[in-house]
């Protein structure tokens, strides 16, 4: 049985992954630092340890006391346009924290280790993405990112540590952090419909991504170290086909029975379109599931009604408070106030 080591067990995407390792067989140790996170999202049959990434002291002794051999790294704090405002704390919990696991990864000897990156590394690449392309990120999240995908070659080269890394792009499914006003358009959508608010869109609502659901990415991410083909490679993994925001939200509504009810906000610096080609992960993963954006909303709908509304929480490190977006900027208000 292995031995794995999955951050971020306990948001989203690493819930989900540490779901379908154990199914795989896996000895899990999950852990989180749970700033985003919920502990009882992790399965009980998991050993849950409350710790961060960014204290190396912590991750040094989980590898002395645990022999790992695969690591998942999904921890991460991905808003990618609340970066550039966060700048310090982007890179010390995305990047520094991924180096705090590759030191140990390395030292350890850990057979491989699986990184979730973004399609926040293209920037403004030609469409749709391609693991070929050359990245160029647009904000400090996608900097980060790239800089870990970087890392993580340079210590396979040195070191032979073997690597999977998986660009994902805006994911959705159950056990997502609704009440995070600052990423995931759709969790933002339900939890503004359930408090009986309007929703917010950006600009004029015609920017385009291809919505993910949650299996279509944690599956493949579960399975990568036990399939060769995937070693040390670079994977786009995600939906297929992009639609605009305001088609989003006319799904969403239609899944609350509400008719859109939209503020329109000043756009934000964010790339205007954005979908990537998977056809690299289909041949070594397979075809991804049937679950269209109407299946996969339903059932994220179905686990938000359960749950409820959630109270989201601001954001209290602001680094920087120029040009901030319309809605992001109430806390510094208050602060100046105090």
């Amino acid at each position: 049985m292995p031995t794995s080591l999955i951050t971020g067990a306990a948001g989203f995407i690493g819930s989900h992954v540490v779901r379908h390792c154990l199914a795989a067989g896996h000895n899990v140790i999950a852990i989180d630092d749970l700033s985003g996170g919920f502990e009882d999202h992790v399965p009980e049959a998991a050993t849950f340890i409350k710790g961060s990434v960014t204290d190396h002291q912590f991750i040094s002794d989980l590898f002395y006391k645990y022999r790992f051999d695969y690591v998942y790294h999904l921890a991460a704090y991905a808003a990618e346009g609340l970066s550039h405002f966060i700048r310090r704390y982007n890179y010390n919990t995305n990047l520094i924290g991924s180096i705090n696991l590759i030191n140990e990864a390395v030292k350890a000897k850990v057979k491989c280790f699986v990184f979730t990156s973004s399609i926040a590394v293209y920037g403004k690449g030609q469409l749709p993405m391609t693991e070929e392309m050359t990245p160029e990120p647009e904000d400090p999240y996608g900097v980060s990112k790239y800089a870990v995908e970087l890392d993580l070659k340079a210590a396979h080269e040195m070191f032979g540590l073997n690597y999977v890394i998986f660009r994902p792009h805006n994911v959705y499914g159950e056990n997502q952090n609704i009440g995070d006003k600052y990423r995931n358009v759709i969790g933002i959508f339900m939890n503004q419909i359930m408090q009986g608010n309007q929703l917010t869109v950006f600009g004029d609502g015609t920017q385009t991504r291809a919505f993910s659901y949650i299996d279509d990415v944690a599956i493949p991410i579960a399975r990568s170290v036990d399939i060769s083909a995937a070693q040390n490679q670079i994977f786009n993994i995600g939906a297929d086909k992009p639609y605009t925001v305001n088609e989003l939200a006319t799904v969403v509504c239609n899944e609350f029975n509400v008719k859109p009810d939209i503020n329109y906000l000043q756009a934000r610096n964010e790339v205007m379109h954005a979908y990537s080609d998977h056809t690299k992960a289909h041949k070594v993963f397979g075809s991804p599931t049937e679950v269209t954006l109407e299946k996969g909303i339903a059932r994220m709908a179905a686990w938000a009604k359960r749950v409820g509304a959630r109270q989201g929480q601001e954001f209290e490190n602001i680094e920087i408070r120029e040009k901030l977006p319309q809605g992001w900027e109430i806390l510094t208000k208050s602060k100046a106030q105090q």
